[in-house]
């Protein structure tokens, strides 16, 4: 299955196309070849991060360079496997530990490597809420950051994203244009509702 990408274009305040990359880039190409335009910006739409796209040439030339990069096809099954375990997957990495680590990753069933994922699998659902709130906070902060950073209570809008203040929050970005304070809004929504349920 190939991975479709949502993002969202802006021409000045203004959110001109959302959705997959190769209807937003013809949409941000259009607004682009009239005279007059605000800036366009495109950002991903889970993330918040900025996304660069090139909208050299004619439409369906950028079109089919931002499709080729967004529309990546699965690696393919390259022959049969033999006998053995299946592949898993696993990247190897540097860890650097101390020694009476080491000496009680040993010691465990399965060794180290076997120990250190089920370290790391409890880990993930143990902390699943906080990693959520932290990677809405930081989607709507960037967000902000680049469509909002001048504007009136951005300041104070980001002190209460990461203090987890609701009311505050959406009271500052009220007064942001439409477009701006919806997506800032629905961005950061599941942090604040994370932090609102743990009141």
């Amino acid at each position: 299955m190939t991975n479709h990408p949502s993002v969202i274009a802006f021409e000045g305040d203004v959110c001109i196309a959302s959705g997959e990359l190769a209807h937003v880039t013809l949409a941000a190409k259009k607004a682009a070849s009239r005279q007059h335009h605000e800036p366009i910006l495109i950002f991903d739409a889970a993330s918040g991060e900025q996304v660069e796209l090139d909208l050299r040439g004619t439409h369906d030339d950028a079109s089919h360079r931002h499709s080729a990069i967004a529309f990546p096809q699965p690696p393919s099954n390259e022959g049969t496997r033999g006998p053995g375990r299946p592949k898993l997957g696993v990247v190897a990495r540097e860890v650097t530990l101390l020694p009476r680590h080491w000496d009680w990753l040993a010691s465990q069933p399965g060794g180290a490597s076997v120990a250190l994922r089920k370290l790391v699998e409890h880990a993930m659902r143990a902390n699943v809420g906080r990693d959520r709130t932290r990677v809405s906070q930081n989607a709507a902060y960037r967000f902000m950051s680049v469509m909002a950073g001048n504007r009136t209570g951005f300041e104070n809008a980001a002190r209460a994203l990461f203090a987890g203040d609701a009311p505050t929050f959406n009271r500052l970005v009220n007064a942001w244009p439409k477009d701006i304070r919806d997506l800032t809004k629905k961005l950061a929504l599941e942090a604040l509702a994370a932090e609102k349920s743990t009141a």
